[in-house]
Formats: C-alpha cells, structure tokens, sequence
C-alpha cells in the first residue's frame, strides 16, 4: 500500500492526478488545495509520496518542496509543471524534488513517475530502516590515513542516515574521530610528537611517512569499536603505541597555548562529544556522544 497526497488548487486537475493514480492497485489517494493544507494532511496522516502543481495560493508548490524536505527528508515530492512555470520547476528541482511531470504529458508519464519515485525511495527508506538496527562495528586499521578519512566518512555517515544525529551533531562527531584516529596515527603508533609539527609541518609528515613502514611501527595497528546498543554512540580508539599521559597536554585554552598544535584534539574531543575517556596507559579513547530526543524521534 502506497499513501500519495496530491496538491493542486485546481479541482480539475486535482481530479485528473487522483484518477489517474488511483487505477494502480495498492495506491490510496488524499487530496490537498494548496501548500498549507498539504503540510497539515502531513502532520496527521503517513504519506508515502507527494504530488504537487506548482503555482497555488496560501503556500505554492516551491514552498512545499522546501517544508517537506525539511520536516519529512524520506517523503519525496513530484513537481507538476506547466507553461511559464519552467524556472520555478528548477528551483524545486535545486531545492529537492525528486522528479517532475509535465501538466501536458500527466496522462502519459505520472504513474510511471511516481512507479519509479517509489520504488527508489522504498529503497531509501529499507536502507534506513537498516542502518537503524546497527548496534555494533570494528575496524582493526593499518598505519593509512586514507583509511582513517574513509572510516570516519562511512561511520558518520550511518549515523546521518540512520537519522540517529542531525547535521550538526554530525559534524562534530566527524571532528571527534578524526582527532582521535590521527591522534591514534602520528603520536600513538608511529611515536611523532606534537613538537616536531611546531618547528617544521613537513618534516612531521616526513617522519610519520619513514616510521610508517619501519619497524616496530609498520606492524602496529589501530582499532576502533563502534556501540550504539546503549540509544547513544560509543566510540573505542585503540592504538599499539608506548601510550602518553592526557595530564601532561598543555590546556589549549589558555591564551598561550592556543596556537600550539598540542592538546588541540584532545580540546575538541572534549568540546564536541559528551564524554571523553583514556585508559590508564594513554592508548585508548572512549568517546561517547548522547542522542537527543529529536534524534531518536527523527
């Protein structure tokens, strides 16, 4: 069963769309006037997908597009073009629609239109269904931080598309692994100080790339646990280095040492995530980072 909401001012036309849709099987059709009344069908009713003519009082199909991809991101939203309304069918198309109809071509092409956006979003929706049920992942990384990028690239992104964190959260959390993980890199396996990057930025690439695949360096390894079992996420950053004390970080908030590259990781870990934890031995992180109630919710 599919729930399609069409929205056009013109009972006609709005005629018309519902005919058409509602001789596929398994299709259940609502109607709207305008923008407004799409927006408060939606707030009351599960929608699976949205079609909409573009010029319409109270709120216009525009306006439509951009509320539904803000407050309903999984429901997609067909565009009903017509003469003069080109440029208004790009912007919508800019702001999210997912595809478009010809008012002159509606008998022909809109059920395979909405067929097509369908079939794609229940995809999309499975796929987040999915990633929803994730509660657990390890990583067990070698000395590459092309690796590095690409782990924390593909975790974040669970956690967008799940819609466990929203962008924002996202981002720090893109921030956090980072830090962790290259702090895991330069000085957890391959023993580079934070010292030699003030003095000379190339020369502590240099080095890390020469320790990279030296002994004892080339054979140490950083692994990273993932739990979201809890409702929140926990990240576990494990490296194979000699380990430091957190202690003994210049506080990179004081005046003085705020341009010093060390410490600047461990500021933002602990700005960005809720708790931030290391083990007795300097070489694992905890990082855990709570989930809101709109996020759980989203």
């Amino acid at each position: 069963m599919a729930n399609i909401l069409v929205v056009d001012d013109a009972a006609a036309d709005r005629e018309l769309a519902g005919h058409l849709l509602e001789a596929k099987d398994g299709w259940s059709i609502a109607f709207a006037e305008d923008g407004k009344r799409a927006l408060a069908h939606l707030e009351t009713h599960a929608v699976d997908l949205v079609v909409t003519d573009l010029q319409m009082p109270e709120l216009d199909g525009l306006g439509l597009v951009v509320q539904v991809k803000e407050h309903y991101p999984l429901v997609p939203v067909i565009v009903i073009t017509s003469k003069g309304s080109e440029e208004i069918a790009a912007q919508a198309l800019e702001t999210g629609a997912a595809s478009y109809v010809a008012k002159k071509g509606l008998v022909r092409d809109l059920v395979d239109a909405v067929e097509r956006i369908l079939a794609a979003s229940r995809e999309r929706q499975d796929y987040t269904r999915l990633l929803s049920k994730l509660q657990a992942a390890s990583f067990v990384l070698e000395n590459d931080l092309e690796l590095i990028s690409s782990v924390v690239s593909f975790l974040t992104g669970i956690l967008r598309d799940s819609g466990m964190f929203d962008e924002s959260d996202c981002h720090r959390i893109t921030t956090s692994l980072d830090e962790a993980l290259t702090n895991a890199y330069y000085h957890g396996n391959l023993e580079v100080r934070s010292e030699v990057r003030e003095h000379d930025a190339r020369a502590y690439r240099a080095l890390a790339n020469q320790r990279r695949v030296r002994a004892p360096y080339q054979d140490r390894r950083i692994r990273v646990k993932v739990d979201l079992t809890s409702g929140d996420a926990l990240f576990v950053i494990k490296d194979d280095g000699q380990g430091f004390d957190p202690g003994q970080i210049p506080d990179p908030t004081r005046p003085e040492n705020l341009v010093l590259p060390a410490g600047r990781g461990v500021f933002l870990m602990n700005t960005f995530m809720d708790h931030v934890e290391y083990n007795d031995v300097g070489n694992e992180v905890t990082l855990t980072k709570r989930r809101q109630e709109r996020a759980v919710g989203a």
